[in-house]
């Protein structure tokens, strides 16, 4: 028993709308969309878009990649930090656990 297809066919005869699969396959448009647009459009003139539209030197592309690669640097120094004290944290209250436990 095979699984139904979710798509219609126009293979067995009228459907209705001239035999067009497109138009039972075809997907709605998304309420309000015409006003989403607007919406977009209106906010986006309020904001200044100040742009730099020259080429940067390899200089200045080392600069922005070092820029980059210390914030990452710090990112995962904090990361690893904060990763230590929440494992010393957890292996104290185990062995804490663990020497109650024995001591009983």
């Amino acid at each position: 028993m095979s699984r139904r297809n979710r798509r219609h066919s126009t293979g067995f005869g009228y459907i209705g709308f001239g035999n067009s699969q497109a138009t039972f396959n075809q997907k709605t448009s998304t309420a309000f969309s015409k006003y989403k647009e607007k919406l977009d459009f209106e906010a986006h003139l309020h904001y200044e878009m100040n742009f730099l539209h020259i080429d940067l030197t390899k200089a200045d592309k080392q600069k922005i990649k070092d820029k980059i690669r210390k914030q990452e640097r710090q990112l995962f120094i904090k990361t690893a930090i904060i990763s230590l004290i929440v494992f010393i944290g957890v292996a104290y209250i185990a062995y804490y656990l663990i020497q109650q436990i024995t001591s009983h």
